[in-house]
């Protein structure tokens, strides 16, 4: 559920309030960016789509793809196949699927969409503020089925377009690549994204690749307050280990909040990090106990 900006006369979503201006009720909240005088006060006609999406209905991958992956990490595989119908027919794409008996499955699959939805209405708001002049995109994944035939038949699939020159800028423990603009902006967008969310949420675990007019990403990772995004939502621990290694640089606004005195809860490493929020009933096990994985 959201409410109108008084200022700038947007839908926003209620994270986009802090706790204050929420309290005045609809009709009279400003959304953060308008508090601190990011935005202009006139309505904002039409958001910008920063969106890369499929555009197609069906791909195919090799047999040699399947059997050896690309990339694999401690629950998925990561194998490139080709489209064959639509507009990208003949492009690369990126599919991922899990490996037999990962319990993240079925939790994953439905959060990592969610996660991508918040992920774009954050960086369209990032990219309004034309701190840089070239823009970020997100890759938008659909869920799809390997059909019958395959060794994995009936497997779901994550697959989304192809992504050249990919790395990775930071990640959802705090670690980050401080080398370089584009690192820098990243960090930038981490930081914004805890400012125009009320302090409630960070967009991290940023990776992609730098085109000539626009940089994409893949696999966003939501930190929120209140869990919401699955397994690689550290919670407000995450939260507050990620901003205790953040250092703002010059693509960060001065007057955009943080947390006071964040503590590092997380070893910050390049990977991303995993939670289970819930453990398997055992003797051996103290009540209560997370577990921790890499991916």
């Amino acid at each position: 559920m959201g409410r109108v900006c008084a200022a700038c006369q947007r839908d926003l979503p209620l994270t986009s309030y802090t706790a204050n201006q929420r309290s005045k009720g609809p009709g009279e909240s400003r959304c953060v960016g308008c508090v601190h005088g990011h935005r202009s006060d006139a309505p904002f006609a039409q958001q910008s789509n920063g969106g890369r999406y499929n555009n197609a209905t069906r791909a195919t991958i090799s047999d040699s793809e399947l059997g050896d992956p690309f990339a694999s990490g401690a629950f998925r595989w990561v194998g490139q196949g080709v489209y064959t119908t639509g507009p990208r027919s003949g492009q690369a794409c990126v599919m991922k699927w899990f490996k037999t008996g990962a319990v993240f499955e079925k939790e994953y699959f439905t959060l990592d969409i969610k996660a991508v939805d918040r992920a774009l209405e954050l960086v369209n708001r990032f990219n309004e503020l034309n701190i840089v002049n070239k823009t970020i995109k997100i890759n938008v994944p659909t869920v799809w089925t390997f059909e019958e035939g395959s060794s994995w038949a009936g497997q779901k699939i994550l697959v989304e377009p192809f992504i050249q020159n990919y790395q990775k800028f930071n990640s959802n423990t705090g670690w980050n690549d401080d080398s370089g603009a584009w690192p820098q902006v990243m960090q930038a967008l981490s930081h914004f994204s805890y400012h125009a969310s009320g302090g409630s949420e960070v967009l991290c675990d940023l990776q992609g690749g730098i085109y000539r007019h626009e940089l994409i990403l893949s696999d966003p990772v939501i930190l929120s307050r209140a869990g919401d995004y699955g397994v690689t939502d550290l919670g407000s621990r995450g939260i507050s280990s990620f901003f205790s290694q953040h250092t703002c640089n010059d693509f960060c606004h001065p007057n955009w909040t943080k947390p006071a005195n964040p503590l590092r809860h997380f070893r910050p490493v390049p990977g991303t990090t995993m939670i289970r929020r819930t453990v398997p009933t055992a003797m051996s096990r103290a009540a209560n106990t997370r577990g921790f994985e890499y991916f």
